[in-house]
């Protein structure tokens, strides 16, 4: 009993008490999403009602255009990733943005699922409600990962596929965002529902960028704002829990004409998965762009916007 009282009075107690100044001092209530629409929509900013979800999204560009391209962000991510991308294509080609489920202004999703199968089922079902038979889909980490899957399973739907820096392997990984690990491990993760401080947020960006003069203040706010938005966090969290490995073996059903982008430099996933997506698709090419990391559309727009360019002339 005696040794019961110490641990309690010597460990327990200071435990308890730090965690109190930690919620103290960094906890933030969720921001309500009608609030931060004010902030992050423009002009193209679109809202569809589908599958119990208000889904936003941007329409921008060339609307002639029969084969738009979509653009699908990555993990804790939102279409504002595409924006200098955006800009730099426009001119030419429609291109459609989406916040996916889970995360920007779109939200969680009433079923609380956010595995392969659905995102691809989302998808789909996007593309039927916007009319569009056939398109382009580029997709970074996450979204590069729906984006093969979705060209594995409708391929007659897909004209053709960009991956950059693409999800789709177990190998070799790099040492990852610090946010990822965090919400990665159990029970610890469930503080990031509460406390999600924008230190953190700036930690895990200096893992996806090389150049670090890219991370502004205007950046940090923006993933920390659409981090906290109302619902967003709960589902983030209900993904990491669930998670769940691509089955890399479908890769090789993709036949579509691909172009690969990779960071040399990619932190979070490394570039000899770019080499493993050339080998098991046979219609493919790959482009390593030197000192560039995780997120190359954002880092150098403007070398990704010249090789996607000369890939749809081809």
């Amino acid at each position: 009993m005696k040794i019961i009282i110490k641990f309690i009075k010597y460990i327990l107690a200071p435990l308890i008490v730090l965690l109190i100044i930690v919620f103290a001092i960094f906890f933030e209530k969720d921001i309500p999403r009608e609030e931060l629409k004010k902030k992050y929509t423009n002009s193209s900013s679109l809202f569809l009602p589908m599958m119990g979800m208000d889904v936003h999204y941007r329409d921008e560009g060339n609307m002639n255009d029969s084969i738009p391209i979509i653009l699908l962000h990555g993990l804790s991510s939102s279409l504002n990733t595409w924006d200098s991308l955006v800009i730099l294509m426009k001119k030419d080609k429609r291109i459609i943005s989406i916040d996916l489920p889970a995360f920007g202004l779109t939200g969680p999703n009433p079923q609380n699922s956010y595995d392969t199968d659905y995102n691809v089922s989302f998808l789909d079902s996007f593309l039927m409600k916007m009319n569009i038979n056939q398109c382009i889909i580029a997709g970074n980490s996450r979204g590069g990962g729906i984006a093969w899957n979705f060209a594995a399973d409708h391929p007659d739907k897909i004209n053709k596929l960009i991956l950059i820096n693409s999800a789709g392997y177990q190998g070799k990984k790099g040492k990852g965002s610090i946010g990822f690990k965090i919400a990665s491990i159990p029970v610890l993760n469930n503080l990031l529902l509460y406390i999600t401080p924008r230190f953190l947020i700036r930690k895990s960006l200096e893992t996806i960028f090389v150049d670090q003069s890219k991370i502004t203040e205007e950046l940090v706010t923006r993933f920390h704002d659409l981090t906290i938005c109302e619902g967003n966090r709960k589902a983030t969290l209900s993904i990491f829990k669930n998670r769940q490995p691509l089955n890399s073996e479908k890769i090789k059903r993709v036949h579509t004409n691909t172009l690969i982008i990779w960071g040399e430099n990619d932190e979070l996933i490394s570039v000899d998965d770019a080499y493993l997506f050339r080998q098991n698709i046979k219609e493919s090419k790959l482009e390593i762009i030197k000192n560039c990391g995780h997120t190359p559309m954002e880092e150098n727009p403007e070398k990704v916007a010249s090789i996607i360019k000369t890939f749809l002339l081809q």
